[in-house]
């Protein structure tokens, strides 16, 4: 479906000055192999941006922001074409021809569809995105045996798409790569009141491609996936998140050889992830499994600064309020 959907935003934003998308990415556990829970899956996808033609994109990182989290804004900037005129007669330079010029005889630019203050803005770039999905819809094959419904959302484009036997959720992200990384700033994330501007960065990718890279080294009969559905799924409702058994699991995978996940180890990998989750709690302190870490496989890309990072904390709200962790001790022994 995305593939197809890819296609016809190619034809359709071929001439525009609206980003450029790429094709979409499957991310998250439903494409990690996994999910905690399997009647209701989400298929989370990300879908690089690439600048239109007479445009860049330059990444800011927000100092501002939480210590914990690196958000960024993309800050869009006009470049000239006049040496591409020649060749494309049809578009004129947003820098060195006359605005009278430029409204009479070509779209509007970038910054003055989807940008606030010269910034790339999630709100609008969503608003834009449904505007796309809907008009496209009837053109792709799967619109003649499927309905499509869109759902609410601010900062992605989430659909529902179902034949009377059915049903398919899909959540569409968007998202800028940092260089030629597998590291992106996306329109996800998890502030309440994150800014319109904000694209928090996302690791996303580089774990989905962490998790192949464990598949065609393990075994045929490995459960490490196995492990972490049954743990993730038995903790629900407890306060601990999914991403925190994801990590803990990571952590294991880069420390215990693949053969040992195989099917006749299953108590004792359970055990390890138990005992690793106890072990965190008690120092309050888990470690980021990609940022800052030094054994990261060299297959993923990481940007410098990534590498060289200190790992952020997972649990340094733990550390920082008493009660929280007295809270998570005690359903730690609930669990």
């Amino acid at each position: 479906l995305m593939d197809n959907y890819t296609v016809y935003f190619g034809h359709v934003l071929s001439n525009s000055f609206y980003p450029v998308l790429q094709r979409a990415i499957g991310v998250g556990s439903a494409f990690e192999g996994w999910s905690p829970r399997e009647q209701d899956v989400v298929y989370r996808v990300l879908i690089p941006m690439t600048p239109p033609r007479g445009h860049s994109f330059h990444l800011e990182l927000d100092s501002a922001g939480q210590r914990h989290v690196r958000n960024f804004r993309v800050r869009v900037q006009l470049e000239c074409t006049c040496s591409r005129e020649q060749r494309d007669e049809k578009m004129l330079c947003f820098l060195h021809h006359p605005e009278e010029e430029l409204r009479s005889s070509q779209d509007p630019s970038l910054l003055d569809t989807l940008c606030t203050d010269s910034y790339l803005d999630v709100h609008k770039t969503a608003r834009w995105f449904y505007q796309l999905v809907r008009a496209v819809w009837p053109a792709l094959p799967q619109s003649h045996t499927w309905h499509l419904k869109l759902l609410p959302s601010r900062r992605s484009c989430q659909i529902k798409v179902t034949n009377g036997e059915a049903s398919l959720r899909i959540e569409i992200l968007f998202g800028v790569r940092r260089g030629y990384s597998d590291i992106f700033v996306s329109s996800q994330t998890r502030e309440a009141r994150a800014l319109s501007t904000t694209w928090p960065e996302t690791y996303d990718v580089a774990e989905v491609k962490f998790f192949k890279l464990i598949a065609r080294q393990a075994p045929p009969d490995s459960l490490h996936l196995r492990c972490l559905q049954l743990f993730t799924r038995v903790q629900l409702g407890f306060g601990f998140s999914t991403y925190t058994v994801k990590t803990i699991l990571m952590h294991l995978l880069h420390t215990i050889p693949v053969s040992q996940w195989r099917r006749r180890y299953f108590l004792r990998r359970l055990g390890d992830i138990n005992v690793k989750l106890r072990c965190c709690l008690e120092e309050k302190y888990l470690n980021h499994f990609v940022i800052g870490n030094k054994r990261f496989p060299q297959e993923i890309s990481l940007p410098l600064d990534i590498l060289s990072a200190e790992p952020p904390n997972l649990f340094h709200h733990l550390a920082q309020y008493p009660a929280a962790h007295s809270q998570a001790m005690s359903e730690y022994q609930d669990l």
